[in-house]
């Protein structure tokens, strides 16, 4: 007992094709083969070589992005390296300490004062620029091992920089943070 099976979809879309084709005159059909030709061409076109060609275009400069982004990484790995190696040394004394916070404060040409009681340094700002105040907290941070334990600073509309207060601590004050 045999069994017909029917021809697959892609099957009967050829035949279907080849049985319009031959119905066709000869000039009819090389029209029909061009117009594939161009159809078939543009897909490729829109589908393959176009987006390559973008990706092609758009390298020189995602490669000069990613050197940016590599060359601020390793910057900020050797950061880390240095500090790292600051960590195992034995923290700064008093009288260093002092002498960085005041190295710091003077950078901030007279927007801020520092005042140190006991194991805290206390910083209050006064229009203080956000830039100056980023680079004085680093410098404290690394020179004096200072880190922040409060703050309350604002800016308000208008102003040109903070205003407000940050108390610090550090080993070197006489307690950790």
């Amino acid at each position: 007992m045999a069994t017909a099976t029917s021809p697959s979809p892609i099957a009967r879309l050829t035949l279907a094709l080849s049985v319009a084709m031959a119905r066709l005159s000869s000039r009819e059909r090389n029209a029909v083969t061009i117009a594939a030709w161009v159809i078939g061409l543009g897909l490729l076109w829109w589908l393959a070589v176009a987006p390559a060609l973008d990706t092609l275009r758009q390298a020189p400069a995602r490669h000069t992005r990613l050197d940016a982004q590599l060359g601020q990484m390793q910057r900020l790995a050797a950061t880390a390296e240095g500090l790292r190696g600051q960590s195992t040394a034995l923290p700064p004394g008093r009288d260093e300490v002092l002498r960085a916070l005041e190295t710091a404060t003077a950078g901030l040409a007279g927007t801020a004062q520092i005042a140190v009681l006991g194991d805290r340094a206390t910083l209050t700002l006064r229009n203080t620029p956000p830039e100056a105040l980023a680079q004085w907290l680093a410098q404290v941070r690394i020179n004096a091992r200072l880190l922040p334990l409060d703050g309350q600073i604002n800016r308000e509309p208008g102003s040109p920089g903070w205003n407000g207060t940050l108390v610090l601590s550090g080993p070197g004050l006489g307690t950790s943070p």
